[in-house]
């Protein structure tokens, strides 16, 4: 079973997979214009809610910030390899792939979902070992934007990214020591943007992998940005080269 907590994550699930959600608990007391919208969207969805006391709130998720909203949901199924063989003809001529290779903290995996989602991208790519799920606190922080993606989590990303190459895309992995900069990158092909864990970035034979290596350059005395920083200034730089 899985949890989705806040106000955005709640409502998106509503709009997007309600037949996810088994039961929506709202703290007493908050009955807001927000949460009234999301007990509306409950009733008209089929969804059970239930008014829970703030003990309840603190024993359950004690650790988040739910903001008085908690949905208890069947456990979701994400897209495997086939599934994207299957999908890859209604991805258009020029897909947008996002890959994160080894994305441990939730939040950041959270942040780079809800960036995907802004961005337009057709789908998410995550491998099923050194990644972290998607929990609760990576569906808060994606703010509903883990919602309305295509996300695919396959067991061996090497032979994953050397299908894509196959069908045309171009890998561009994002490397500190990246032979181009950032924002002369060419993102009028397919293109599959690869970024890699917190702490090593990619691991060495998703590097090897990849068409081009792209950097974006640091003038003060950090040495790299946060990997979903990092994330949303390659995919919106991708957003203007192609004019959207």
């Amino acid at each position: 079973m899985d949890e989705v907590v806040g106000i955005q994550a709640t409502r998106a699930l509503l709009r997007e997979n309600a037949p996810l959600a088994r039961c929506m608990y709202i703290q007493r007391g908050r009955r807001d214009a927000r949460v009234n919208e999301l007990i509306s969207m409950a009733k008209s969805a089929g969804v059970r809610f239930q008014i829970v006391d703030d003990v309840w709130f603190r024993r359950r998720a004690a650790d988040l910030n739910h903001q008085g909203v908690l949905v208890e949901c069947h456990a979701r199924e994400l897209a495997d390899e086939q599934s994207l063989k299957k999908a890859w003809p209604k991805l258009g001529e020029c897909p947008l792939i996002l890959v994160l290779d080894g994305i441990t903290d939730p939040r950041n995996l959270g942040a780079c979902l809800r960036t995907a989602n802004a961005a337009g991208v057709d789908a998410v790519i995550l491998p099923k070992r050194n990644s972290a799920p998607l929990s609760a606190v990576a569906l808060k922080t994606s703010q509903g934007g883990a919602e309305g993606l295509f996300i695919v989590q396959v067991t061996n990303l090497a032979r994953c990214l050397t299908w894509l190459r196959k069908q045309g895309v171009w890998l561009l992995g994002a490397d500190g020591d990246g032979e181009q900069i950032w924002h002369a990158m060419d993102s009028s092909v397919p293109l599959a943007l690869v970024m890699g864990s917190e702490g090593k970035g990619l691991r060495r034979l998703t590097r090897s992998l990849c068409d081009q290596l792209v950097s974006i350059p640091m003038r003060g005395a950090v040495e790299s940005l946060n990997v979903a920083v990092a994330t949303g200034i390659l995919l919106f730089e991708v957003m203007r080269q192609r004019g959207e």
